[in-house]
């Protein structure tokens, strides 16, 4: 069995009923893979695609919201963002300012402003739900996969919350 929608084309589903669909999506200088899954055809409307496609389209200004809502968790210093950001200061140590993009003297906003986001993850059957929509993954350091921040959406694109993936 299959879905048709006019942006992911055909979803064909596996012999267990699950979709997968993936692909690479350009915006500003940075490509970010983005996947499109859910364990159960059936459980995927159109309307979830909908959403799906329109978040995809948007990237770019869901990046800036996303960023916006990390910038305002730096001043709990009990935030997993905050802690992200000392973490990475430990560990590049002077070396910071060389992976920075702008430095600017406010190591938390440069890292945040650094932040490359490398993937964007649609669990297409949590349209409407209280779990994630779609999880972003951000790392400031593009080859380190264990030191990264996710963020996870709801189906209106808001942030849910901010966790780490260490």
């Amino acid at each position: 069995m299959a879905i048709e929608h006019d942006y992911f084309g055909v979803l064909s589903s596996g012999p267990d009923g699950a979709i997968f669909w993936t692909e690479r999506v350009d915006f500003g200088d940075q490509s970010v893979t983005v996947d499109l899954t859910a364990p159960d055809q059936d459980d995927v409307s159109m309307a979830a695609l909908d959403v799906a496609a329109a978040l995809i389209a948007g990237i770019e200004d869901l990046d800036a919201t996303v960023r916006g809502a990390m910038l305002t968790e730096v001043d709990d210093r009990t935030s997993e963002v905050t802690e992200y950001i000392l973490q990475q200061q430990e560990a590049f140590g002077e070396d910071l300012e060389d992976v920075l993009v702008d430095v600017s003297g406010d190591a938390a906003v440069d890292i945040i402003r650094s932040l490359r986001l490398s993937s964007m993850t649609i669990l297409a059957d949590e349209h409407g739900g209280s779990e994630p929509f779609a999880v972003l993954e951000y790392a400031l350091d593009a080859d380190e996969t264990d030191e990264v921040l996710l963020v996870n959406l709801a189906s209106d694109g808001s942030v849910q919350s901010v966790t780490s993936a260490d």
